[in-house]
C-alpha cells in the first residue's frame, strides 16, 4: 500500500467520522506457526496536552527519546501509578453523560494525547518473501501509527483489532515503531458505554509474519441437527488449505466439505465439547478448535441444539481495580472460573467486544456469549437524541465497520451464538444496515439489539432492560403492551424474551432473584437474563496509613461525574463474590432439589438442557438445633436434562430421623461434583436444599412466651430502687428513662426502638430513600411519657417523632425478669395515624464495649441476608468476629444483617479488665434479626470509602423485628410489595442475659 497521500492532512483523521484509513482488511482472530514479533512491554511516552502540543518529528527514528518517560503497553495511561497517584491525568466517569461537549464530529482542543514510541528488532528475512502485518488488538480512541517514519494510516473503534500492512517499511535490524494516540476523537461520540473514561494502547501489539502461500482468512460453519445427531462441518478459507481432523475421521481434506459426521457430541455451555484440529498449507499451519452446535427460534423459544436454552447470565465489562481495562490472560480465567462455579451460564459483553482471549476461555469452559459491537450513543438521550450517529447517513460507514471488525474477529468462536449491534443507542436506518450486514455474512446466528423497543425490526430476540415482575408476567401470558402496529406486534410475539439487563447489581442487593428465575424456568418463551453487571469497578488506592480501599466517579475531580454508580458488580473490585453473587448462583442452581410432597424424600428437578445429574455425588446432613446428629452418603439415581424424580431417604437418614432428640431439626442435602471438572475440583457444592422436618407442626414455643415465675402471687423478679437507678434480674436501669444501663457488670447503652439504616444504594438511587428522608424518619426523637413499675416488671412508654412533624410512633417498653437470670423485653410499637412510608427497618439498637467482639449465633448464615435475599443462607450454628461481620461495599451502607436468629452471644475475645461478665447471651420470640458493627449507623451512612471508617469503642447491634426488602431501585425494579416494611402495630420479644467463662449467667 502507498502510505505517502496520508500525509496531506496529518491531524485531520481525529475528527473525522470515518473509521480509518491505510488499514487492512478485518479478518478472524486466530494463531499459527507463522513468526511473530511481540511488542509488549515498555515503550517510551509522552503525554501531549492536544494537537497544539505535539512532538514535531518524534515518529523519525532518528529522534531523541531519551528524556521521555516509560509506560506499559498495554495500560490505560490513566491507571499509570495506581494504586498510589496518577501519573498521566486521571480516570473520569460518567454514565450517560458525555464529558465533553456534544459537537460531532468535533471535540475540544483539550485532548490529551499519547506520544508512544518503541525500538525493536527484526530478523533477516522475518517475512519469509510473504507480508509483515503490525497488529493492534485495542487502542482508546483513535490513533496514528508511523514505522521507520513513514505513516502507515489511523484508526478507530477502541474495543476492536487493527491491522496496518508494513511489509514495504519494515527493515531488518532496527525498526522505531510511533503511535500517537488521542483520548477524545469523533470515535468517542460511538463509545458512550456506561464505565470509565481511560485511554491509551491497553490490549496487545504484534508483528506478524503472513506467509505468500499462508491463510488469509477462515470461517467454521460447523451445524448440529439434534434430531439425527449428525454434525456438517464446512470451512471457508482463503488461501489453498487442507484440513485435518483426527477425531473426526478427516485427514488432509478439502475445508468446503462439506462434511457430514453422524454422532458429534454438541457444543454447550454444560458440555463444551471442542474437537480439535488444524488448517495447513504448504507454509502456515493454524489450530482451529471446532464446536457443533445449533442456536435457534422455534415456536417463540429460544433453543440451543433442538432443546430451550435459559440464560443464567452476567453482564461483563472488562475491568481490573489497578490495570482498568487491560486485562491478563490469568485475571479472565478467573473471571470465567467463578462464573462456572456461581451457576453463570452466559455473558453479555457489555458493551464492546472483549479481548479475544476471554472468548477462547468462554469456548474452553463453557459459556454462551452475546457478542456486543463497540458502540453506544447514549449520551445523545439527553437532547431527544439530536444528531445521534445510529440514524445519520455520515456515520454509516462507521458503524457497519464496527460490525464487521466484531463479526469478523468473533466468528469462529462456538461460544458466540448471538451478535449484538450495541447498547443504548436509540434507533435509526444504521442499526438496521448493520442487521442487514451481519445477516448476509452469518445467517446462522442471532441478532440482538434492546434499543427497538417498538419494531422488534433487525432483532431475532424481544430484549428489554429492568422490566419489573407485572411485565415480565404479562410477556409471560401473551399479553405484553401493544405497539399498535398489527405486523411489528404479531412478529414480535414470535421472538423469545431477553432480559439484557436485570437485577442491577449495586451495593447492598440485588433482592428479588428468586421471582425473577421462577418466572424464567415456568415459561419457556423466557429466555432468562444477565444481571449487571459483574464487578465493581472499583479503582484501587491507598490512604496515608497504607490502607487499601477503592474510588469512583468523583474521587478524581471530575467537573461530571456520576458518582459510585460504577460500583454495580456482584464482585467486589478484587473479584471476592459478593452476597448478591452468593444469592445469584443459589437462584441460578440448575439442579433443584425440594422435600417431596409425600414426605420421607426429596424431588429432584434436573434444569440442564443437555447434561443428566449423572456427575453430581449426593450427601445428607441432620441437625438438630444447629448441631450435627447424623450425615452421610446418598444414592441418588441419574435424572435426565428436563425431567425430574421421587427419591425417597435413605435407610441410614431414616433410622437417624426417628433417633433424633427434641429440637429444631434441619435436613440438608447437596449435590457436588463427583470428580473433577475443568472450572472446579470435585467436592464443589453444585446445588443444595434445607427441609425443616418440623414444618408441618404446631408453631413453636419461645421460653419467652412463658409467664413469670410467681410465688404467693408475687413476682420473684420485681424491680427494686437504688437511687437514680432500680434493678430488675440481672439488670440495672435509668430510674427517670427506664433504659437499661447495664447487664451484670456489662455497661450497656439502649435498648431503644430503631427505624433508620444506612441508606443503600437502592434507596439512595430511587425515590425511597428521598421519601424516608422527607418523612424525617433519620432524625427521629424519642420522649419518655411514663415509666410504671410494678410487681411483673415495669413498662416505658415513650413517643418517637421527627422534628417539624406529627408523624409519631408510640413505643412502649415491657420489662421483665425470668428465671436463669434474663430479662425478657417485649416492644409494642403502632404507628398514631397512617404512614405514607414504609419504614426502613424496625426493631431495638444498643451498645456494648467494643472488646466484646465475637458473635456467636443459632439462625440463618453464614453471611447476610434480607427478606428479598435469603436464598443463599441455611439455619445453622455460625460463628464470627465483628469485623468478619462487616460487608465492605465500595461505597458503605447497610450492611451484614443475620436473619431469623433464635440466639446469640456476644462474647469478648480477649481479656477485658474489670469485667466479670464475658459477654451477653439474646434470644427471640421465636426468631430476629442481627446486625452487629463496630461503628453507628450514623458512621455508617456518612462515610463516602470503607477507610472513612473506624472502630469507635463501642460495639453498636440492631436487633430487629424486619427490614424493608433491598429490591433494585437504583437501576431497576423497585421492593416488591410484600418486602415492604409497613408502619402498622407490631410486637418484638427479646431476652438478654449475662454470659460467663462461655455460658449464660445462671
Amino acid at each position: 500500500m502507498d502510505h505517502a497521500h496520508l500525509d496531506r492532512t496529518p491531524n485531520s483523521y481525529v475528527e473525522d467520522v470515518s473509521p480509518g484509513r491505510g488499514r487492512a482488511r478485518p479478518r478472524a482472530s486466530f494463531s499459527s506457526d507463522a513468526a511473530v514479533i511481540e511488542l509488549d512491554g515498555s515503550w517510551s511516552f509522552r503525554l501531549a496536552a492536544g494537537l497544539h502540543d505535539l512532538t514535531p518529528g518524534y515518529e523519525n527514528p532518528a529522534f531523541d527519546a531519551e528524556s521521555w518517560t516509560h509506560i506499559a503497553v498495554p495500560s490505560c495511561w490513566q491507571m499509570d501509578g495506581i494504586p498510589g497517584p496518577t501519573r498521566f491525568g486521571a480516570p473520569a466517569y460518567t454514565n450517560i453523560t458525555y464529558p465533553i461537549p456534544i459537537d460531532p464530529p468535533r471535540v475540544p482542543d483539550e485532548n490529551p494525547t499519547g506520544e508512544y514510541r518503541r525500538v525493536f528488532e527484526a530478523p533477516e528475512n522475518f517475512t519469509g518473501g510473504g507480508a509483515a502485518v503490525l497488529r493492534f488488538e485495542g487502542v482508546d480512541s483513535c490513533f496514528a501509527v508511523w514505522l521507520n517514519g513513514v505513516r502507515l494510516g489511523d484508526g478507530k473503534g477502541s474495543r476492536l483489532p487493527t491491522e496496518f500492512d508494513v511489509t514495504r517499511v519494515l527493515r531488518p535490524g532496527r525498526n522505531v515503531l510511533a503511535v500517537r494516540v488521542h483520548q477524545w476523537s469523533a470515535g468517542t461520540y460511538l463509545e458512550d458505554q456506561d464505565m470509565w473514561w481511560l485511554s491509551g494502547i491497553f490490549r496487545s501489539v504484534r508483528l506478524l509474519a503472513r506467509p505468500a502461500d499462508g491463510i488469509r482468512d477462515f470461517f467454521v460453519h460447523a451445524d448440529y441437527d439434534h434430531r439425527s445427531g449428525l454434525g456438517t462441518l464446512r470451512i471457508d478459507v482463503e488461501g489453498d488449505a487442507r484440513l485435518t481432523v483426527p477425531e473426526l475421521g478427516l485427514a488432509d481434506a478439502d475445508p468446503a466439505g462439506p462434511h457430514a459426521v453422524p454422532g458429534v457430541t454438541p457444543w454447550s455451555d454444560e458440555q463444551p465439547r471442542l474437537y480439535e484440529g488444524e488448517l495447513t498449507t504448504a507454509a502456515e499451519r493454524v489450530p482451529i478448535r471446532i464446536g457443533f452446535r445449533r442456536i435457534a427460534v422455534e415456536d417463540g423459544v429460544l433453543t440451543g441444539n433442538g432443546k430451550p436454552l435459559l440464560f443464567r447470565g452476567v453482564n461483563r465489562h472488562e475491568w481490573d481495580p489497578v490495570t482498568g481495562r487491560t486485562l491478563s490472560r490469568e485475571t479472565m480465567l478467573a473471571d470465567v472460573l467463578l462464573m462456572k462455579r456461581h451457576n453463570v451460564n452466559a455473558v453479555r459483553t457489555s458493551h464492546y467486544p472483549p479481548d479475544p482471549a476471554f472468548l477462547d476461555l468462554c469456548d474452553e469452559y463453557g459459556l454462551w456469549v452475546i457478542d456486543e459491537c463497540d458502540l453506544e450513543t447514549h449520551g445523545f438521550s439527553k437532547n431527544a437524541w439530536r444528531g445521534n450517529p445510529s440514524d445519520d447517513p455520515v456515520w454509516r460507514a462507521a458503524l457497519l465497520d464496527r460490525a464487521e471488525r466484531m463479526v469478523e474477529r468473533d466468528k469462529n468462536h462456538p461460544s458466540v451464538v448471538m451478535w449484538s449491534l450495541g447498547n443504548e443507542a436509540g434507533t435509526g436506518a444504521n442499526l438496521e444496515a448493520m442487521a442487514g450486514w451481519i445477516r448476509d455474512r452469518d445467517p446462522d446466528r442471532l441478532i440482538h439489539y434492546e434499543g427497538d423497543w417498538d419494531n422488534c425490526a433487525y432483532t431475532d430476540v424481544y430484549s428489554v432492560m429492568y422490566p419489573d415482575y407485572p411485565s415480565v408476567a404479562a410477556v409471560a401470558a401473551g399479553q405484553e403492551r401493544l405497539t399498535g402496529d398489527p405486523v411489528n406486534d404479531a412478529r414480535r410475539r414470535t421472538m423469545p424474551f431477553l432480559l439484557c439487563e436485570y437485577a442491577h447489581a449495586m451495593g447492598n442487593g440485588p433482592g428479588g432473584l428468586r421471582q425473577y428465575q421462577e418466572m424464567f424456568q415456568a415459561h419457556p418463551r423466557l429466555a432468562g437474563g444477565f444481571v449487571w453487571e459483574w464487578i465493581d469497578h472499583g479503582i484501587a488506592r491507598r490512604d496515608v496509613q497504607g490502607t487499601l480501599y477503592y474510588v469512583y466517579g468523583g474521587d478524581f475531580g471530575e467537573p461530571v461525574h456520576d458518582g459510585n454508580f460504577i460500583a454495580d458488580g456482584l464482585l467486589f473490585p478484587d473479584r471476592t463474590p459478593s452476597p448478591g453473587l452468593l444469592e445469584y448462583a443459589k437462584v441460578a442452581e440448575p439442579v433443584r432439589i425440594e422435600a417431596s410432597p409425600q414426605g420421607r424424600g426429596i424431588v429432584v428437578r434436573n434444569l440442564h438442557h443437555a447434561r443428566d445429574t449423572g456427575y453430581l455425588r449426593w450427601t445428607w446432613r441432620l441437625e438438630v438445633d444447629g448441631d450435627l446428629a447424623a450425615d452421610g452418603e446418598w444414592n441418588v439415581p441419574a435424572v435426565g436434562p428436563g425431567a425430574q424424580d421421587r427419591v425417597a431417604w435413605p435407610e441410614a437418614l431414616a433410622k437417624a430421623v426417628e433417633a433424633a432428640g427434641p429440637g429444631e431439626r434441619w435436613l440438608t442435602v447437596s449435590a457436588q461434583l463427583a470428580g473433577d471438572e475443568r472450572w472446579a475440583a470435585a467436592g464443589h457444592t453444585v446445588a443444595w436444599a434445607q427441609i425443616d422436618l418440623d414444618a408441618d407442626s404446631a408453631e413453636r414455643i419461645s421460653p419467652l412466651d412463658k409467664p413469670s415465675v410467681r410465688v404467693g402471687g408475687v413476682s420473684v423478679r420485681s424491680p427494686r430502687r437504688h437511687g437514680d437507678t432500680f434493678v430488675l434480674g440481672a439488670g440495672r436501669f435509668d430510674a427517670v428513662t427506664g433504659t437499661l444501663v447495664r447487664l451484670g457488670d456489662l455497661p450497656v447503652g439502649g435498648p431503644r426502638v430503631d427505624v433508620w439504616r444506612a441508606l443503600i444504594d437502592n434507596d439512595r438511587f430511587s425515590s425511597l430513600g428521598a421519601a424516608w428522608q422527607q418523612a424525617g424518619l433519620d432524625r427521629l426523637r424519642h420522649k419518655v411519657l411514663d415509666v410504671e413499675t410494678g410487681d411483673d416488671g415495669f413498662t416505658v412508654r415513650t413517643r418517637i417523632s421527627p422534628a417539624g412533624s406529627d408523624l409519631a410512633l408510640l413505643a412502649d417498653y415491657h420489662w421483665r425478669a425470668e428465671s436463669g437470670n434474663r430479662l425478657v423485653l417485649t416492644v409494642d410499637t403502632a404507628p398514631t395515624r397512617p404512614w405514607s412510608v414504609p419504614l426502613p427497618r424496625l426493631g431495638v439498637a444498643m451498645t456494648v464495649p467494643g472488646e466484646f467482639d465475637r458473635v456467636t449465633w443459632f439462625g440463618l448464615g453464614p453471611g447476610e441476608a434480607y427478606r428479598d435475599s435469603d436464598t443463599a443462607v441455611r439455619v445453622g450454628r455460625y460463628e464470627s468476629t465483628v469485623e468478619a461481620m462487616q460487608t465492605p461495599y465500595v461505597r458503605p451502607q447497610e450492611n451484614g444483617n443475620r436473619r431469623h436468629l433464635r440466639w446469640a452471644r456476644l462474647t469478648r475475645s480477649r481479656h477485658a479488665a474489670g469485667y466479670r461478665t464475658r459477654g451477653m447471651e439474646i434470644t427471640g420470640s421465636p426468631r430476629f434479626d442481627l446486625t452487629v458493627k463496630p461503628w453507628s449507623t450514623q458512621a455508617l451512612e456518612n462515610a463516602a470509602h470503607t477507610v472513612d471508617l473506624a472502630p469507635d469503642g463501642r460495639v453498636h447491634l440492631n436487633i430487629d423485628l424486619e427490614h424493608h426488602g433491598l429490591g433494585s431501585g437504583s437501576c431497576g425494579h423497585p421492593v416488591q410489595p410484600r418486602h415492604h416494611l409497613a408502619a402498622v402495630p407490631a410486637r418484638l420479644t427479646l431476652g438478654f442475659r449475662p454470659v460467663e467463662g462461655g455460658r449464660a449467667m445462671a
